[in-house]
């Protein structure tokens, strides 16, 4: 058992037949990490019946668990945001509302913080998707890593526990799944550890991806794009312009 306090929450949009599963789950492990938890459920906008699925968790887990509501769905970024900007404790664990990743593995990530670590992060070893998923997101980080000079070597496996101060001391502007690399690269950029550890990724039984729709790839891949002027070449020209000086 660890002495700090751990925020887990979950983005979901229309996850009603998985979020509830995922929560009862994560309140039987808590208790064995630490004394002081919550559990947060962003609904961004969903249409089925997750308002109705939280509603019931909220009775089940009065003070322990609390849902933030989207009256419009945000994207992925957005859920995020706002799952960060409700969380109250030390240390911040999020993944996905869907199903794909057993939230029981946070004690894997949990027993691979030290007293410097900002990050420990997740990747998959073993991808259960379709193979045109499959082929997208191993283009998709390659690319992203390339471009970005990111060490970690799994961006978009959503399955991270952050230090709150971290998450308070960077800006997140991205809205959609483009959070990911923005996180991950200002906390690289950070002087602190990040650690990854091998996690478990399951086929996806309910519901549909937000991330791979052609108008959201065409939206993430543009927000990349910018992303990547901020990060990378607008940092990179300001150094360039002090040595002139």
């Amino acid at each position: 058992m660890i002495r700090e306090s751990i925020s887990v929450f979950f983005p979901a949009y229309n996850d009603g037949q998985t979020i509830g599963d995922l929560v009862r789950r994560t309140m039987a492990l808590l208790p064995s990490l630490t004394e002081d938890y919550e559990v947060i459920a962003v609904n961004d906008g969903s249409w089925d019946n997750t308002a109705d699925v939280l509603a019931a968790l909220e009775s089940e887990f009065p003070g322990r668990f609390k849902a933030v509501t989207h009256e419009a769905n945000r994207g992925y970024g957005g859920a995020l945001r706002s799952g960060f900007e409700a969380a109250t404790k030390d240390l911040v664990f999020y993944t996905d509302g869907d199903g794909q990743y057993d939230p029981t593995e946070l004690a894997e990530l949990v027993a691979h913080l030290g007293p410097n670590t900002g990050l420990v992060n997740g990747y998959k070893l073993n991808r259960n998707d379709p193979w045109h998923r499959v082929a997208i997101g191993w283009l998709y980080n390659r690319f992203a890593r390339f471009i970005f000079g990111i060490h970690l070597r799994d961006i978009d496996c959503d399955f991270r526990l952050i230090r709150r101060h971290l998450l308070e001391e960077i800006s997140l502007r991205s809205t959609s799944g483009t959070i990911c690399v923005e996180l991950v690269k200002k906390i690289e950029l950070c002087p602190y550890l990040v650690e990854e550890v091998g996690v478990h990724h399951h086929p996806r039984l309910h519901g549909r991806s937000q991330f791979f729709r052609l108008k959201s790839l065409f939206n993430t891949f543009g927000q990349l794009c910018r992303l990547w002027f901020a990060l990378v070449v607008l940092p990179q020209v300001t150094r360039r312009d002090a040595r002139l000086a």
